[in-house]
């Protein structure tokens, strides 16, 4: 078996050094895919000096098949649709509503818990970071990257520490450029990568999205 990231932060800081090339610039912005991207962006975002904030995507599953996207919403009041699956399996609009609503309903739930009154970041014109701790199918990442891309930014670049050679590929057709810090064959799944996958709680995103504020501010 290849080399194991220790945990999310160790990860952050090696996905970091591939993205050297954005650091201390103006017009950098991370985007954390919430929870679990959180820690990795938050080590990212302080070695690059850049300000952090997640982006909240919720995949609209397929009755019966909730892995397989026929949508997505995401921060910003953004909605994503495959119009080929949607066609395809012959979704009827009560349906997809039905799907949405409850997917919006958590997604209102996170933004609320994770962004407070904090406005939404003004991403026209920035170069915009899209993290998350690992790739399977990809399916949420390409639904972030379609999402900012209504937003105005000047260039998407997809960042995440380990994924399958086949999603990074697929990726690279999505987002202005792609970064995979390690591409194991077979992949299987994220958390075989990382000795410790623990998952991330609400309170950790919380603390890591004010640390990561209070250190631009100065604090």
């Amino acid at each position: 078996m290849e080399l194991r990231f220790r945990d999310r932060g160790e990860a952050g800081r090696m996905l970091a050094s591939r993205l050297a090339v954005y650091s201390g610039r103006s017009d950098v912005f991370i985007l954390a895919l919430p929870r679990g991207g959180v820690p990795v962006a938050y080590e990212v975002a302080r070695v690059l000096h850049a300000p952090l904030d997640v982006f909240v995507v919720r995949k609209l599953g397929l009755p019966g098949n909730s892995e397989l996207a026929f949508g997505a919403i995401a921060s910003g009041d953004v909605q994503v649709f495959n119009d080929d699956i949607v066609f395809g399996a012959s979704l009827p609009d009560a349906m997809i509503k039905r799907v949405a609503a409850r997917e919006q309903s958590e997604l209102g739930r996170r933004e609320h818990l994770y962004r407070g009154d904090r406005p939404y970041p003004d991403l026209r014109h920035k170069t915009v970071i899209l993290v998350d701790d690992g790739l399977a199918t990809g399916a949420s990442m390409r639904a972030a990257v379609r999402a900012v891309r209504q937003h105005d930014p000047a260039k998407v670049v997809v960042a995440v520490p380990t994924a399958s050679v086949q999603t990074c590929d697929a990726l690279r057709g999505e987002a202005d450029e792609v970064i995979c810090a390690m591409t194991p064959d077979p992949f299987s799944a994220v958390g075989l990568w990382y000795e410790d996958f623990t998952q991330v709680s609400d309170s950790q995103v919380r603390r890591l999205l004010r640390q990561a504020s209070d250190a631009q501010a100065g604090v």
